[in-house]
């Protein structure tokens, strides 16, 4: 149906209705209206006004689209091998990103727009209706821009992210110094060319600024550089922090106001007071832990503390193939010791408020509307029936779409 031809809807006999909007939450017995793009009216089925469509949901749970924000689409090649190795004991390290950027590079634009819009319509059939997506696996400033240039057909929510790794080139270039000299200078080698021309040709086509702190990576110095910079360019920041241990990355996000800090697996006690005085949003990747059998966030310090929680599907080739914020959900839920509530929540609002973005994931008049109709009563059932297609339904900006 399309909202634009059809003026308003009508979402009657809902069993629950999970708002996200901390004024009314929840709802039960609820009905709720659509006009164009904008959830216009929601209260209780017995007094909804008229509306010129009607769709009885008869006694299923409705809630906001699921805003995933982190996911790495933009890519080319398989990594199968790599995870039944860890499958069999073999530790992760962050060594594999380079043969995912060895084959992007060798793509077609044409290659990596059909594999990301593959991923795109996966997670839209499972309720994600805003997508992040990141660069990061071109590493040169052309690959870098192309993948944010595909990417924007998809999104406007796109994240540079050419600060990922060092590429081997540039590593292959230093050969001759001592190890840990050569990795310094091969990583501050490769930030200059981040802030320079690979952010100026790459700024236009993003939104973000990202930086994996970690290491094997970039270390804080270098962080702070390639996100100031982006800053200064008018990017929003986020960053990669505390996934294989703890570090700098948390405290720079909060130093720099950014909007997000991904991963959060491994935090001091100083790195959650940091999160909770801020602001900065604590967005928790289940699915990097699963993929990689490592420990998982624990969301209930997070909560506790009185951290905003988002969670995404971190969906990349090699450390979380999942484009299912439904199992992401599950995960937290059993493994992260949220509520089912808790889970629902940091996958709709947390997810909106990792963005800075107030007319998605939530369902209130003024927002936009981006629903989805599970084929069950409760937003429970996507913890309780973990695995099962549940997704009946998912209306974006007024229009049906899966």
């Amino acid at each position: 149906m399309d909202a634009s031809s059809a003026g308003s809807v009508l979402f009657d006999r809902i069993g629950q209705l999970y708002t996200a909007d901390p004024e009314r939450e929840e709802l039960t017995g609820a009905a709720l209206i659509i006009e164009g793009d904008r959830v216009a009216w929601l209260g209780r089925s017995a007094d909804a006004p008229a509306a010129d469509e009607r769709v009885d949901v008869e006694g299923r749970a409705v809630l906001p689209g699921f805003v995933d924000s982190h996911a790495h689409l933009v890519f080319a090649g398989d990594r199968s091998a790599e995870f039944a190795a860890r499958m069999a004991g073999e530790p992760y390290s962050a060594g594999g990103i380079r043969v995912t950027v060895e084959a992007t590079r060798a793509a077609s634009d044409a290659c990596l727009a059909e594999r990301t819009a593959r991923l795109v319509a996966e997670m839209t059939a499972q309720g994600t209706t805003t997508v992040e997506i990141k660069s990061g696996y071109g590493l040169t400033v052309e690959d870098e821009r192309r993948s944010l240039e595909i990417a924007r057909a998809f999104t406007e929510e796109t994240t540079f992210l050419g600060a990922h790794v060092v590429p081997p080139e540039i590593s292959a270039g230093n050969a001759g110094s001592s190890a840990s000299a050569k990795d310094a200078g091969d990583a501050d080698e490769y930030v200059a060319l981040v802030t320079g021309p690979m952010l100026a040709a790459c700024a236009p086509y993003a939104r973000w600024i990202d930086v994996f702190c970690e290491r094997g990576a970039f270390d804080g110095d270098q962080a702070r550089a390639v996100l100031s910079a982006g800053i200064r360019a008018g990017l929003g920041a986020r960053v990669h922090a505390g996934q294989l241990g703890e570090g700098p990355g948390v405290r720079i996000a909060c130093e720099l106001g950014a909007a997000s800090a991904d991963h959060c697996t491994h935090l001091s006690d100083a790195d959650v007071a940091a999160l909770a005085d801020s602001g900065v949003v604590a967005t928790l990747l289940p699915g990097a832990e699963f993929a990689t059998r490592s420990p998982y966030p624990d969301a209930r310090r997070l909560l506790d503390a009185g951290v905003t929680v988002a969670l995404a599907t971190d969906c990349n080739p090699g450390s979380s193939y999942t484009s299912s914020m439904p199992f992401c959900v599950a995960l937290a839920v059993r493994e992260m010791r949220m509520t089912p509530l808790e889970a629902v929540r940091a996958a709709t609002r947390g997810g909106a408020a990792a963005l800075r973005r107030d007319d998605v994931g939530t369902l209130r008049p003024g927002a936009r509307a981006d629903l989805v109709v599970l084929d069950a009563p409760s937003y429970v059932h996507l913890a309780y029936r973990p695995g099962v297609p549940l997704v009946a339904q998912v209306w974006r900006a007024g229009s049906r779409v899966a």
